[in-house]
């Protein structure tokens, strides 16, 4: 993403209350802390706590608002994986999130197909190049390929909670943070 959009800055947010899915096994401060173990390298990425103050689920929505309030006339891309985009519909207030946003979906290589409506939404905001991003505040959607790793938070879990060693597939300052507090072993869970 910084290459292929060279953004000032990507801000990093951690959820407080998960809305599409089981809350998180870890506590919220822990993972804000695994978080900035793991970007503490790159001056460009940032950890952004408003979800973690804010009381009440996590909407991105809410984050966007508190964004575009800090930063009025920048341009906003959200970046998000194409399985979150494919239910982007469902959301809470997907309209405003455009509003407030350009859409920056990361594309996997065998890409399922997408539903009737976001193909819908595709031909009334989709752009073809970054640059284009660059006519608006927000309001238009990239669909982006880039690199992925196989490597899903949920196999990471369980390979800790099987005592099985994680290093190499996460950084290794996060990595010395589970393995220190003994996270995700089963009796954390």
């Amino acid at each position: 993403m910084l290459e292929a959009l060279n953004p000032e800055r990507i801000y990093f947010v951690p959820l407080r209350q998960a809305v599409h899915r089981d809350q998180p096994l870890v506590s919220a401060d822990i993972r804000a802390a695994m978080l900035r173990a793991a970007i503490a390298d790159n001056p460009r990425f940032v950890v952004d706590d408003c979800e973690l103050t804010r009381s009440g689920p996590s909407y991105t929505v809410d984050t966007l608002r508190h964004f575009r309030q800090q930063h009025p006339d920048t341009q906003l891309l959200l970046l998000l994986g194409a399985d979150a985009f494919a239910g982007f519909l469902q959301w809470h207030e997907p309209d405003a999130i455009l509003s407030l946003a350009h859409l920056v979906v990361m594309q996997r290589p065998a890409q399922p197909a997408y539903s009737a409506a976001i193909e819908t939404l595709l031909a009334t905001h989709q752009v073809q190049t970054a640059s284009e991003l660059e006519t608006a505040l927000a309001g238009k959607i990239l669909l982006l390929p880039v690199t992925q790793l196989a490597i899903s938070a949920s196999a990471l879990r369980t390979r800790y909670a099987a005592g099985l060693d994680g290093r190499y597939l996460v950084p290794t300052a996060v990595d010395k943070i589970i393995q220190q507090l003994h996270l995700y072993q089963s009796q954390s869970c």
